[in-house]
């Protein structure tokens, strides 16, 4: 068995009046057309609590504070046969500013939806994760691994 190449990336909860945050991916040859919500690599030397206020801020253009995060779920994600990916997901308590479409070049679509009424074309994993934190309050979760 070959050892995989692990990745992690954080994920951002950003709630307003029992709504959900979601922006829908353009131009990025991953998931495009699919709504996901805030997200992005953790880069190398960067802590994830560190990427989830970089990431806010060049994707919606809002601050946060790492005090203001509240870790909610990981998953442990098969990506390709080689790729696993540790996503890390954070509800957002406080943030200064209203978030925006900083990225037009990468997102074409931001609204606040109910998490229960989720578009059909949202992200398969993200979708998973969302009705894990907001109808079951599980923390951990797998996808895409083969069950034997």
């Amino acid at each position: 068995m070959k050892t995989p190449t692990h990745y992690s990336a954080v994920y951002l909860f950003f709630v307003r009046d029992a709504q959900l945050l979601l922006i829908r991916r353009f131009n990025t040859g991953f998931e495009d057309g699919n709504y996901s919500v805030v997200a992005g690599h953790v880069e190398s030397g960067e802590s994830a609590t560190a990427a989830a206020v970089r990431e806010a801020r060049e994707e919606v253009g809002v601050e946060i504070a790492p005090h203001d995060l509240e870790f909610v779920h990981v998953q442990h994600r098969k990506s390709t046969p080689v790729h696993e990916y540790c996503d890390y997901y954070f509800f957002v308590r406080h943030w200064l500013g209203e978030p925006h479409n900083c990225e037009p070049h990468k997102c074409d679509d931001i609204f606040w939806v109910s998490p229960k009424q989720l578009p059909p074309n949202t992200v398969p994993f993200v979708r998973q994760v969302i009705e894990a934190v907001f109808e079951s309050s599980s923390s951990y979760s797998e996808y895409g691994f083969v069950v034997t």
